[in-house]
């Protein structure tokens, strides 16, 4: 199929593939932050649970900001694909993904930051 009668699909696809990389930076920043924070309040802190809770969230954070970066990558090139062959698919496992995540990295932080107080 020619490409160019399709020009608006994969542009809105690339426009989705930029913002799902923005999502997969910001998760990598909550690490980032996370690790910040502990080193901050290190002098209030107590105990090695503190230690490996920030560890679980930073490296989970980056985790997950790797696999959004795969993720969103094979969903691009599954959405060009689909476009270039007329057909639809929702992005169903994505969103329940990223829900995932999002919920994930609030409840840590949470406990963190519960902790630490």
């Amino acid at each position: 199929m020619d490409e160019q009668k399709l020009i608006q699909q994969h542009l809105a696809n690339e426009r989705t593939y930029l913002a799902w990389i923005r999502t997969a930076i910001a998760l990598v920043g909550i690490g980032f932050l996370a690790t910040t924070l502990h080193i901050n309040a290190r002098a209030n802190a107590e105990g090695a649970t503190e230690e490996n809770l920030v560890m679980f969230v930073s490296v989970g954070a980056l985790a997950l900001g790797i696999l959004t970066i795969i993720g969103s990558t094979w969903n691009y090139y599954m959405t060009r694909r689909n476009i270039n062959e007329n057909r639809f698919r929702s992005s169903q496992w994505i969103i329940g993904f990223m829900t995932s995540v999002a919920v994930l990295l609030v409840v840590l932080v949470g406990i963190y930051i519960f902790a630490v107080s």
